[in-house]
């Protein structure tokens, strides 16, 4: 074991905080997952409820200290990145369903 006091009690702090901080990473993994996978099922109301959740998991470990701002701001910034370019991907699947309507045929008289 080690030797002095403080370096025990140093050791049972950190370890503490790294069984605290793998709880608050693990949640905030999770609500990425649930987005993404969202995403990717089109399921796009249910995926931006979810982002909501998922941008307060991020923002928490960020005030906690568990991740870094910077990556907590790519995090989020990919995910509105997918979640956006699926939306517009859905909006432009049903503007051109309605535009592939059936022509009427006219037959071009000939003079």
């Amino acid at each position: 074991m080690l030797s002095s006091k403080s370096i025990n009690k140093a050791a049972r702090m950190a370890e503490r905080k790294r069984l605290r901080n793998r709880l608050v990473r693990g949640s905030t993994r999770t609500q990425i997952s649930k987005v993404r996978r969202l995403i990717t099922s089109r399921e796009l109301e249910s995926a931006k409820q979810e982002m909501v959740a998922a941008t307060s998991s991020i923002d928490k470990a960020i005030s906690k200290g568990v991740i870094h701002r910077n990556k907590g701001a790519r995090l989020k910034s990919r995910l509105m990145k997918k979640l956006n370019a699926a939306v517009v991907v859905g909006q432009s699947n049903v503007i051109a369903s309605e535009a592939k309507q059936p022509r009427s045929k006219r037959k071009v008289e000939q003079s």
